[in-house]
């Protein structure tokens, strides 16, 4: 499982372990690195974009013109639908070319497309009374202005880049008649070599700084434009349906989390305070008839009251507790792991637990609750004799890892406890993963953005 012995179990106070990595040491190669790589996708998106817009607006161009002609007549018709295919083909491969520009998944509109058994002429009409296959048209003809200003801008700067950092090297075999008149005449910087070479190197060296921030901003006009087109309106329809379904996992995971309560108020401490008062009532009778059997009544209803506090205290516990609430979310966790029935070795970013790096209250509670449920479901079902629970926040994301030596067979399906702890989690647009082999381990990994 990639852990390594455990410790002995620390006490509450000793058990938040800092797990903040230093990446100091490897951000400068890092960072070089991404950059050239970032230059060399975007230059490669702006050059091959020009190609193959210019592909597309003569195919588009051709075809509509074709159909708009023979519009009168039958053929028009299946010209202009295949000619919006061709769109729709144009458009798949600039869907396939914007996700490694945009840093963006893959998004593709769901097209219409005809029922089974339709006749050929509505199989035509499909795409043309399709919105997105006119949007891809449209980008078709549109991305040619913008791919040509792109590219002629990205192959100047290169071309400045290249030649002028490295004129030094072949300055010597420029010709220069006697009437020329460079830029650094011009300027008055004098006739000489050192003056012309240092000139153009210096515009080579200021090509070359800005050489990635100019073409990742053709690549970022020309994908631009591919984004509104293509996939604006798909992403829109996606986030709806996201936001739809978060309200559904809400929803359900408020009543599940109700009906929980009020099964185990109702099974455990209401039965109790019934008994208590039964016992209460009898001791009172006892009182005066019988005061020794009325002092072990009371002593019984002491106990009473003992189990209904403790039962109390679990329900409580997937509640936000008021630890939680004042000292952040690494002091509440060191105390749930502290009451649990099995070692866990806990280690929490400290972050967390400091103004600045504090979630989101909806978020920390959101995670104490996902923390609070696995242990239960460790402590309950999964056999184990150790857990390991981590806790750390990195790019704007809150990762909760839980795994335990249990026996495994956990899973997400309806009826079991993670389904309701999996609502909770997509209602706050997180993700939960449960890896669960028979035989174990059981691995369970919750990301909250935040």
């Amino acid at each position: 499982m990639g852990w390594g012995p455990t410790a002995p179990m620390p006490s509450v106070e000793n058990m938040t372990t800092t797990t903040a990595t230093s990446v100091a040491a490897d951000a400068e190669p890092g960072a070089g690195r991404s950059v050239l790589r970032q230059l060399a996708i975007d230059s490669g998106y702006v050059i091959l974009g020009l190609p193959l817009a210019l592909a597309s607006f003569v195919v588009l161009v051709t075809g509509v013109a074709l159909s708009a002609g023979l519009v009168v007549t039958v053929t028009g018709l299946p010209i202009l639908a295949g000619t919006l295919y061709a769109a729709r083909g144009f458009a798949d491969i600039e869907r396939l070319r914007m996700p490694a520009v945009l840093r963006q998944p893959r998004v593709r509109p769901n097209y219409r497309t005809a029922e089974p058994g339709a006749s050929a002429w509505r199989r035509i009409f499909v795409p043309i009374a399709d919105a997105q296959s006119w949007l891809d048209l449209a980008h078709g003809w549109v991305r040619l202005v913008v791919a040509l200003g792109t590219f002629v801008i990205t192959m100047v700067w290169w071309a400045g880049a290249i030649g002028g950092s490295l004129y030094w090297a072949y300055d010597w075999a420029i010709p220069y008649g006697p009437g020329d008149e460079g830029l650094h005449e011009l300027l008055g910087l004098g006739d000489t070599a050192a003056a012309r070479i240092g000139l153009n190197t210096a515009l080579g060296v200021f090509f070359l700084i800005t050489l990635p921030v100019v073409v990742r901003g053709c690549a970022l006009m020309q994908a631009g434009l591919g984004r509104a087109l293509l996939t604006g309106v798909a992403e829109m329809r996606n986030r709806i349906t996201v936001l739809e379904e978060q309200k559904r996992a809400a929803v359900s995971a408020e009543a599940t989390a109700l009906r929980r309560l009020e099964r185990d108020i109702h099974d455990g401490p209401q039965q109790r305070l019934v008994r208590l008062a039964m016992d209460l009532s009898r001791a009172q009778q006892q009182l005066d008839s019988d005061p020794e059997a009325a002092r072990q009544t009371l002593g019984e209803a002491l106990a009473q009251t003992r189990d209904t506090l403790a039962e109390l205290r679990a329900l409580s516990r997937g509640i936000a507790p008021p630890i939680l609430v004042d000292r952040g979310l690494p002091s509440a966790l060191a105390a749930l792991a502290g009451r649990g029935l099995i070692p866990v070795e806990l280690a929490v970013d400290p972050r967390l637990g400091t103004r600045d790096g504090r979630p989101d209250p909806a978020i920390e509670s959101t995670a104490y609750f996902v923390v609070a449920e696995a242990l239960t479901n460790v402590a309950k079902h999964s056999r184990a004799t150790e857990c390991w629970l981590t806790v750390t926040r990195e790019d704007r994301a809150l990762r909760i890892v839980v795994i335990d030596d249990g026996e495994g067979g956990a899973h997400l399906s309806k009826g079991h406890g993670l389904a309701g702890l999996a609502d909770r989690v997509r209602a706050n647009d997180g993700t939960l993963t449960v890896l669960s082999p028979v035989g174990g381990p059981t691995e369970i990994r919750a990301e909250l953005p935040c």
